[in-house]
This record gives structure tokens, sequence and C-alpha cells, in this order.
């Protein structure tokens, strides 16, 4: 009995063997976060929230390096093309991981490129306009613009950024022409909002949420299916009469394809124990933004929806970059 006993211990240390060993190897030296967008940027904010909290838990430096440029895909671009050993993670807004394949014409990287980790963090988006626009509801926004038939502008941050894609969403639902303005940055956006040069921007809470509390704008719904607890005043744009109209923009964690799948749980438990840290919601909501985690299955379902919903607005209005 007692041979057999040893027997089946010897197997199971030999199943086991390879787990125990990354969980005990890994890491042992820096990590590096790619984040494919500029500093300052709530990406690079929640990435670096999130890396301070790994680095004290894995005993070893995690490293922002802000790869930026041709919307999140050279970022994409170094983080695909790094080994899959757990040393560089790619921290990304939707772009490179679900919406950049279908909008680019050639892209050097594909989504299979990576593994996915979880999801960071939420952020709902906003229908927000200028203070002085005559318009106080989603219903009175469509009618106005109706009247005022290709006269009436929109920002985003650029051609197949989330904003330009909403409007477009937006649009179509409601038989609606507005012109498009873009800029290279919400801030630009917001700031000529602010001047009187932009009517529409359907920006997320982050960005806009100071400018209304001022009453420098206003906020006409949330373009999620629940409230935003940051402005619970406001409505959804479902109560607000346009139940299709969803855009959430969030966060998530992926890294380089062909990791090994204990390595890749790894990662996404030590992630999401940090995202469940009360300091660390904390901070997430303090810029507007929801904690989430979730597997990386939960994750692949999830990119793998977002995909197929902005790939419609992206195909339906003939959307394409070079």
């Amino acid at each position: 009995m007692i041979r057999i006993l040893a027997r089946r211990l010897v197997v199971l240390v030999a199943t086991l063997a390879p787990a125990l060993a990354v969980a005990q190897s890994f890491p042992t030296h820096p990590v590096k976060f790619v984040v494919p967008f500029p500093g300052g940027g709530i990406n690079d904010v929640l990435a670096r929230i999130v890396g301070d909290k790994l680095q004290a838990k894995w005993g070893q430096p995690v490293v922002v390096e802000n790869r930026t440029g041709a919307g999140g895909n050279i970022g994409a671009e170094v983080a695909a093309q790094a080994e899959p050993d757990g040393y560089t993670l790619f921290v990304s807004a939707p772009g490179p991981l679900a919406i950049n394949h279908v909008l680019y014409k050639r892209l050097s990287y594909r989504p299979e490129d990576f593994v996915p980790i979880t999801v960071v963090g939420a952020v709902p988006n906003l229908v927000i306009v200028r203070k002085d626009l005559p318009v106080n509801s989603v219903q009175e926004l469509i009618a106005y613009v109706k009247q005022n038939d290709g006269k009436v502008n929109y920002g985003s941050q650029g051609n197949g950024a989330t904003p330009h894609l909403t409007a477009n969403m937006f649009m179509g639902m409601t038989g609606t022409r507005m012109i498009h303005v873009p800029y290279r940055g919400e801030t630009l956006v917001l700031n000529d909002m602010l001047g009187g040069h932009v009517d529409v921007f359907f920006g997320n809470i982050s960005a806009a949420l100071g400018l209304y509390r001022d009453g420098k704008v206003k906020v006409l719904a949330v373009t999620d299916k629940a409230r935003a607890a940051a402005i619970p005043e406001v409505p959804t744009t479902a109560e607000a009469g346009l139940p299709g109209l969803l855009s959430v923009g969030w966060f998530a964690m992926a890294a380089p394809a062909g990791m090994k799948p204990d390595l890749q749980e790894q990662i996404a438990k030590a992630t999401i124990e940090v995202l469940a840290m009360p300091d660390v919601q904390a901070k997430f909501r303090a810029v507007g933004v929801e904690p989430v985690g979730g597997t990386p299955a939960q994750m692949a379902a999830f990119v793998k929806e977002e995909s197929r919903r902005w790939g419609e607005v992206i195909r339906k209005n003939n959307i394409a970059l070079e």
C-alpha cells in the first residue's frame, strides 16, 4: 500500500512540477508593460496603478513602456513580437485587441498574436454636448440634428477611434447626419468644445467628468446598460430611448501568443487579486473607471463580442484606414 501511494505521489509531483517551477521562478527579473498610448492618458494611468501593485507582489520591477502611434498599432507590434515568457505584457484600450484588424487594410500583427490575461477596467462613454447647444436630452439632440442636417459637428480622436465609431452608430440608428472633426486627442476635442467649436462628443467619463461637474459641458446620457456611479443623475441611452447605443471603453492585459497556460493563469490570478484591492479600486473609480478582472476565457469571449459589434459598424459605414 505504501509503495502504491509512493508511486502515486511521484506521478503527482511529476505532473505538477512544470506548474510549480513556473510559480517559483516567475518573475526573476523586471517585467515590462507595453502601453500603446501616451503617458498621462487613462490607459497609462491604469497600467501604472496595476504595475505598482504587481511589483510589490512579485518583488520585481514592473516598467511601463509607452510605444505610441498608428492607433495603438506600433505598441501592439512590439508586444506581439516579444517572447511569450511573461516578461512583456500588453496593456491596451480596445483598438489593437478588438477593432484595428477590421479597421486597417494592413497590419503587421493579428489579434491571434495575443493571448488574453484579464480585462483591467471599463469606462462608460457619454453623449456630451457643448454647454450652449439648445438641447437637454438625447431625443432633443436627435431632433436638433435633423433640423440642422449636415450642420452639426462632432469631435473624436481620429478616424476609427471609439467616439468616431459611436457617432456613426448613433447616426445610423437615428437617421441623422453630422460632420466629423478629427483631433489628435480627447483633451483637444473638449478644449474646442469649451470654445464653442465642437457640438457633440461621444467621449469617456474620465475625460469629461470634471467639466460636467463644473457646468462647462452637458451630458445627455451614459452609453452603457447601467447608470454611472459617478453621475447617477444622468440616464442611460436605453432610458433616453436608444437602447442599442452601447459604447463602453475598456482596458485589458494580454500577452504574446505561445505563452504556457499555467503562466497565463498565474499572471491573470495575480492581476485579478490586485484589481480586488480596495485602494486600487478607489484609484480606478477616482478617474471614472470600474475595475473588472475576470479569467482569460472570460476576456476572450468579451473581446470576441466587442470585435463583432464594432466590426459591424465599421463595415456598415465603409470605414477603412491605411
